[in-house]
């Protein structure tokens, strides 16, 4: 397959860019209108499955109030307002604004209400509250907006008003992050285009891998836009498809490009004319590992699919489409390009020979490689110990959910969150409790008497009588103390579940379906967990028929996201660095982000495993023995994967600029995640762990070995091209396409899966 893939690219390769612009142009018409049919809505976050949805459509559907939505309109007064003050022209404005929006089902303010907690402790300000019913995106959005355009033509309300709540909240959340990933696009494309430049030692090289990453994203849009005609997709996918699109690209390019760079020279060094040869040991090496890394990484991200929350669910599909949009860039595009430039791709180079450059990188690899080798007990402990010292602060990480308080002050919303929390009197948390039952249920008492029992809850501060929801439910409203996120508020709410009830019941409110999001979160994690761990083990078996290497990979990458998690922790947790990354620590990571940065850090782990082991593995099947062909391994993709590791860092540390938390702990942990998986993981570990099993690493049982003979990856497609290409010298071939380094000493080939 790869041999005709590579022979029909470089046979067509005119047509094959010309395809390849068309559908650049084509993807760039159906994505560009993405960023718009995106949500952020609350019940992103909801398990539809979850008793806490359920109890909110049967509120809804006798009230007409979705306890999930919601405004508040903060309005400032010269004067300061008590609980008898009459209504200012200015509230009474803001009441005006709010009862004229179809959505709104209800208006509480101060005087009404009779709710003095409703003013600010130094009456300069009063909160309008407005109960809303359902917004389906884009519903919510066109409200928010219309909302605020309505306060900006009164002239009362314009200069004094705050518009916040949880509707706009979700809402002003999907612009924030927008707006960010638009500078962060800003910032990392030309610092990583002078990246490319220096790791090439040329523009045209350089140029490729961010073309290339541009046209995976522009790829991945259009996908996305039209996965949007039958699913909500969340906001943060634009995130993903930036740092996941653009560095899983320059990932793939580096390595195409850097093998075609070296199979030119080969060519040259043998007298060999045109591109023909160079693109074809390119594809079939450097274009069969990009496959299965993207396999692997597509697999990492399809885990998300097993947990039902929208928000997790879209954010893997769209990962998975960017992940097939950069291969398809990599193996159906580049390869085309390689062929039509040709040794065009060295033009515009500076500073000395890129070969002379590139054989004194691959002589250092080989001597650390060589060192590590040389005291592989040593640096096999050294770097376990060292990574379970950094991952060691996650046995303390604590969760929280997203609301309003996670948006800056700059927004409205976010402005609103924090003056409610620092000039209004601590609103109790509500928890909205529906009981099945009729009117018999009432008439018994029972209803009653539960309420009794709940109110005697530590941490219950009122509870109000049972109201029917139609014919078969009951209402029970609990007020709860402290902050709908916090500790103290989520321990009373759980103690109030296990109240033993009178028949079932269904909780809601911000506590409780926090709750219900963390449980369902709990529910899915260790099958989630298990099918990435089977897929990745069936995958690295395919890949190198081995056993050990296969839960090696495992090892390693739990490694890895361990380290990341402990570091997340540190920072974002405890507080270390808050000042230096702009951000207020409140003691818990956002409940999602771990989840999405272990599916996401595992697969980018397995990522440069494949590269590694792809090269060691290649150069064990020329004759090299186990040690040696680390060595070559190492030497060979050190660079590439230390340069990628770098380059997609840069790419990642986009959402690290944002001013959304939650997306900020995304793209620090992912960035760190790589850092450790490609310096002390691939470096140091790999060949020190191999180093140690020498022959034993390739090891696997009789049956495994002969079904990787029928399905797994094979080198014989390489050595019959080395042979063809040769004129039946395989060997020199062979000995052509890689120099192994000084020290290194071929032997008989031994075969797949044995030692």
């Amino acid at each position: 397959m790869f041999d005709r893939l590579a022979r029909f690219l470089h046979r067509r390769r005119r047509l094959a860019l010309l395809a390849s612009l068309v559908l650049l142009v084509l993807a760039g018409a159906i994505g560009s209108s993405l960023q718009q049919h995106l949500t952020n809505g609350a019940s992103d976050y909801d398990d539809p499955g979850g008793g806490n949805v359920f109890a909110r459509s049967v509120i809804q559907q006798a009230t007409g109030v979705d306890p999930e939505q919601g405004y508040v309109l903060l309005v400032r007064s010269s004067t300061p307002l008590t609980a008898d003050s009459p209504v200012p022209p200015a509230v009474a404005d803001a009441i005006r604004v709010l009862r004229a929006r179809p959505e709104v089902k209800q208006v509480l303010d101060y005087a009404d209400s009779h709710q003095p907690a409703l003013i600010a402790r130094n009456g300069l300000s009063t909160a309008v509250v407005a109960e809303v019913g359902s917004l389906p995106a884009p519903a919510d959005a066109n409200a928010v907006a219309a909302i605020q355009k309505a306060i900006a033509a009164d002239p009362l309300l314009r200069d004094s008003t705050l518009f916040g709540g949880a509707t706009p909240g979700h809402t002003q959340v999907a612009q924030v992050s927008t707006k960010d990933l638009d500078m962060g696009e800003t910032i990392t494309l030309p610092i990583l285009l002078i990246l490319l430049i220096f790791v090439f030692r040329g523009v045209i090289a350089g140029l490729i891998p961010l073309l290339g990453g541009v046209f995976a994203m522009m790829l991945a849009m259009a996908a996305v836009r039209l996965l949007t005609m039958v699913t909500h997709v969340s906001s943060s996918a634009m995130d993903l498809i930036f740092a996941l699109g653009l560095g899983l690209c320059i990932d793939f390019s580096l390595l195409l490009v850097s093998r075609f760079r070296e199979e030119l020279a080969a060519d040259r060094a043998a007298g060999v004319e045109g591109t023909a040869q160079a693109v074809r040991r390119t594809v079939l090496t450097a274009g069969r590992t990009v496959v299965f890394s993207a396999f692997t990484v597509a697999v990492a991200l399809s885990s998300l699919l097993i947990f039902p929350l929208p928000y997790l669910r879209s954010l893997g599909i769209a990962g998975v489409l960017t992940v097939l949009s950069a291969a398809f860039f990599a193996l159906l595009v580049l390869p085309a390009v390689l062929a039509a430039l040709g040794t065009r791709i060295d033009a515009l180079s500076f500073g000395r020979s890129r070969a002379a450059g590139a054989d004194r990188v691959v002589r250092r690899w080989d001597r650390l490689a060589q060192g590590v080798m040389r005291r592989p007990l040593v640096y096999a402990v050294v770097g376990i110990v060292v990574l379970l010292g950094i991952a060691s602060p996650a046995t303390g990480i604590h969760f929280t959910g997203v609301d309003s308080s996670v948006l800056p002050v700059s927004t409205s919303s976010g402005q609103v969150a924090k003056e409610l929390t620092d000039d209004y009197a601590q609103q109790p948390s509500a928890v909205q409790i529906v009981v099945a039952g009729g009117s018999a249920a009432d008439s018994s008492g029972a209803l009653a008497d539960y309420g009794r029992r709940i109110a005697q809850v530590p941490g219950v501060q009122a509870v109000q009588a049972a109201v029917p929801l139609g014919s078969d439910h009951w209402e029970i409203d609990a007020s709860v103390a402290g902050e709908p996120l916090q500790a103290d508020a989520l321990a009373t709410v759980q103690a109030v579940e296990r109240v033993q009830a009178p028949a079932a019941v269904w909780f809601t409110g911000a506590s409780a379906d926090f709750l219900a999001q963390r449980a369902s979160i709990g529910d899915h994690l260790l099958p989630a967990g298990l099918v990435l761990a089977a897929l990745t083990v069936l995958l690295l078996f395919l890949f190198t028929g081995s056993v050990w290497l296969s839960f090696q990979g495992l090892l390693m990458n739990a490694l890895s996201v361990g380290a990341a998690f402990g570091m997340l922790v540190w920072v974002f947790q405890q507080g270390h660095l808050s000042g230096l990354l702009s951000f207020t620590a409140t003691g818990a990571l956002e409940e999602t982000s771990p989840v999405i940065l272990f599916a996401l850090a595992f697969g980018l782990s397995t990522d440069y495993n494949v590269f590694l082991l792809g090269r060691i593995k290649e150069a064990r099947s020329k004759g090299l023995d186990d040690r040696s062909a680390v060595a070559v391994g190492l030497s060979r993709t050190g660079g590439i994967v230390t340069s990628a590791a770098l380059l997609f860092v840069v790419a990642v540390s986009a959402l690290g600029l944002s001013r959304l938390t939650f997306i900020k702990e995304l793209g620090l942990g992912a960035a760190f995640a790589v850092l450790i998986d490609a310096t002390v993981v691939r470096t140091l570990l790999v060949p020190a762990i191999m180093g140690l099993l020498g022959p034993a690493a390739w090891w696997a049982p009789g049956p495994l070995r002969r079904l990787h003979a029928r399905i797994g990856i094979s080198e014989g497609e390489v050595e019959d091209g080395a042979a063809e290409l040769s004129g039946g010298d395989a060997p020199a071939a062979a000995a052509a396409v890689e120099e192994a380094p000084t020290g290194v000493r071929p032997v008989e080939p031994a075969p797949a899966g044995r030692g």
